[in-house]
């Protein structure tokens, strides 16, 4: 009874309820606030199967991804009321998202016509190279002074225009205007607000600002960018605040519940670590490791590496406020790496007991560049390399070296970041998955020489999309006057090594960086005409050549004849007797007279089906 009593009490006191929507790489969560204490009361959280076609391409299922947001807000609903709290009482829902990931679908079926190509995904690394080679001065920042952003894999319209040229479902609908092109977010609500029977197809300033097709200056899309990339403007969506009502949700337990705050992933855990001020920023741990630092109401452009993206936009008379940011492909991801890939761990909690167990990475260096190096060196062509290897090594010392991996990376952005402000962060703001890994942030705070600074409650990403709802206009349940903000508990991690041994691991990850670039090319190995080699299989090449030389020189030794030569359209026709092999046959060998590098071999034999050739 007395139980009962107090869940009732308890229940009395909550203030008004907003939920978020949190749609990661490898996770949706679903996860309900009190507006008033900014208390997290309940969530559910679903994995998102990543595909993997091709090397280097990373899609998911857009099906799968809308699924599990109903999943999520089904089972969080069914435990608020396990929990005696009512769900009528939730005022609004916010969404954050992964950023850059692509989707097409059919307006007029809602039907996704292609998988959702994700922020990671390198299929176009040859559109890019071609994009900057035909920049004056091959210049990766042409667009720049729009964009924020470089010329990279990393943003959508690159990968909209490969859907556009290589997707027939796709390249249809744009001609026969029934393709809507979004985010993950635009992707979401425009489901959740009634889909192809009126749903809202609309995104947010942030998500905007990671396209390539968006004036961070204008606010708004740009048409000489749509035209550079060849994007009709007409399959965009609306570009609205952080904060506002975009519309009602259409079916489920929250039916009728106004979606109000959109916030992309990093731009929420920015609001939600409540970095309003100019020079405020923080550090999400996630798949990959994402540093942003507030700029206030102008854009500033980085001399470093660093992109210049939107911050948020609270409102929609409210000013935008603009970042640097520093980005990381590869942060969480090295953990699901070992654990998939080698199965040197079976949990992530796993892998901070085996790199505690030795404490030092025994001079083993991990550069996890399997996306190439996003900042601040924005180099496609890196690959992974594990240096340092000697036969004391373990997989002790790999599971070190991979935590490490992930916080030189987030010194090299902070130091681009304190290069480009001109003003050295004192202590540094974290949140994300990876911040549970106590290790971890003790390594971060030593190699960066600053103290590391994590919140008691890490869902600040989730955190900051529910203010973004709970504040908007028509909505207002939810204060964001600094004055009203509720103190937040952390935890702080203190440097605990000397500096002096700090910058000599930095000095020599810095190395091992270096040996990881211009590993991979776009460009083919080719015979001059745009035909791969068959040279261009070392193995295979050395194995026919080398084979034939040995042949021919036994036979010369034997006193046998060798061959004849004749010339025959510009090719060297050579023809090698083999009357001593077992089974009789003619080799002809075919070698151009001028390159050396296209080779046919027929083989014609009596036990030899009439002919068999091998072109390289």
């Amino acid at each position: 009874m007395n139980g009962t009593m107090a869940a009732s009490s308890h229940r009395i006191m909550l203030g008004p309820l907003v939920a978020a929507i949190d749609q990661g790489t490898s996770s949706t969560r679903f996860l309900v606030f009190n507006s008033k204490t900014a208390e997290l009361l309940s969530h559910h959280q679903v994995e998102i199967k990543q595909s993997f076609p091709k090397e280097g391409w990373v899609e998911e299922d857009p099906k799968e991804i809308l699924q599990s947001v109903y999943e999520c807000m089904e089972r969080t609903c069914e435990k608020l009321t396990q929990l005696n709290i009512d769900i009528s009482n939730i005022k609004a829902i916010g969404v954050t998202n992964q950023r850059e990931t692509t989707l097409v679908w059919d307006k007029e079926t809602g039907e996704p016509l292609y998988n959702a190509i994700v922020w990671l995904d390198l299929r176009t690394q040859s559109t890019v190279e071609n994009l900057i080679n035909k920049t004056p001065g091959r210049n990766k920042n042409h667009l720049k002074h729009k964009t924020g952003l470089p010329i990279s894999t990393y943003f959508s319209a690159v990968k909209l225009r490969w859907l556009m040229d290589n997707v027939k479902e796709v390249h249809e609908a744009v001609v026969s205007h029934r393709a809507m092109f979004g985010t993950v977010d635009s992707w979401l609500i425009w489901c959740l607000t009634g889909g192809k029977s009126g749903g809202v197809h609309c995104t947010d300033v942030t998500n905007a600002s990671r396209t390539m097709l968006f004036n961070i200056h204008t606010m708004d899309w740009d048409a000489e960018l749509c035209k550079y990339f060849g994007i009709p403007m007409e399959i965009l969506p609306r570009v609205r605040s952080s904060s506002e009502i975009y519309g009602l949700m259409k079916s489920g337990a929250l039916s009728g519940i106004p979606i109000s705050g959109c916030l992309g992933d990093q731009s929420a855990a920015l609001v939600g670590q409540m970095c309003f001020q100019d020079g405020q920023a923080k550090n999400t741990y996630g798949t990959g490791c994402f540093l942003l630092r507030n700029t206030g109401a102008k854009p500033v452009m980085s001399e470093h590496g660093l992109l210049t993206t939107v911050a948020y936009k609270l409102g929609r008379d409210k000013p935008a406020c603009y970042a640097l940011e520093g980005s990381v492909a590869i942060a969480g991801a090295v953990v699901r790496w070992l654990q998939d890939n080698l199965g040197i761990i079976g949990s992530s909690e796993e892998l901070e007991k085996l790199a505690a167990s030795v404490g030092t990475s025994y001079g083993c260096y991990f550069v996890p560049a399997f996306s190439g190096l996003y900042a601040p060196y924005w180099e496609p062509s890196a690959r992974g390399i594990i240096c340092g290897l000697t036969q004391f090594t373990n997989k002790r010392h790999l599971a070190f070296a991979a935590l490490e991996a992930v916080c030189f990376q987030t010194r090299e952005i902070l130091d681009a970041m304190n290069q480009d402000s001109g003003i050295p962060l004192t202590q540094l703001q974290v949140d994300g998955g990876m911040t549970s890994n106590k290790l971890l942030m003790q390594l971060q705070a030593d190699i960066l020489c600053i103290p590391v600074v994590k919140p008691s409650m890490p869902e600040t990403t989730a955190l900051g999309a529910a203010m973004a709802a709970g504040a908007a206009e028509g909505v207002s349940v939810w204060s964001l006057n600094p004055d009203d903000l509720s103190e937040v508990t952390s935890e702080k991690f203190e440097p605990q090594i000397n500096p002096e041994e700090s910058e000599f691991r930095y000095a020599r990850w810095k190395r091992a960086v270096q040996k990881s670039m211009n590993w991979e090319t776009t460009e083919p190995i080719g015979n001059g005409n745009g035909e791969p080699s068959i040279f261009s299989s070392v193995p295979l090449g050395f194995y026919i050549m080398g084979s034939m030389v040995m042949l021919i020189g036994a036979k010369y030794l034997a006193g046998e004849r060798l061959f004849q030569c004749q010339s025959v359209n510009q090719f060297d026709v050579v023809e090698i007797d083999l009357e001593t092999i077992a089974q009789p046959a003619c080799l002809q060998v075919c070698l151009h007279n001028m390159k050396y590098n296209f080779l046919v071999i027929e083989f014609n034999s009596d036990t030899i089906a009439p002919a068999v050739s091998i072109r390289g």
